[in-house]
């Protein structure tokens, strides 16, 4: 409930920043990356993690791609009949930690 507070402004700036040229560095845009990490993470860690990867949007980072990364346990037995909607793919980097990737084929 608490990350609703958090993404709510941050859907605000998305949707103001639309008017405007695209200026990040990285892939994906620091607050579609804020919007992640508020989705899947404590809001403290999320709130970190985001302020950290804005300070790194500057000159003087080379940018690129920086998927959001958390730890993750997967969803106890699924049922053969239970219909699936995929959102985000979570793969599996070699520290334990998982990559947070976007379907966009919807």
């Amino acid at each position: 409930m608490l990350n609703k507070f958090f993404i709510a402004p941050i859907k605000g700036y998305q949707y103001i920043s639309k008017m405007l040229p695209a200026n990040c560095r990285y892939y994906p845009t620091c607050s579609e990356y804020g919007k992640w990490q508020f989705q899947f993470n404590r809001a403290d860690k999320a709130l970190a993690q985001t302020t950290l990867r804005i300070l790194r949007c500057n000159q003087l980072f080379a940018g690129g791609i920086d998927y959001p990364l958390l730890k993750y346990r997967p969803p106890r037995l699924l049922t053969l009949n239970q219909k699936i909607n995929i959102a985000y793919w979570i793969v599996p980097n070699n520290k334990g930690l998982f990559y947070i990737i976007k379907d966009f084929t919807k």
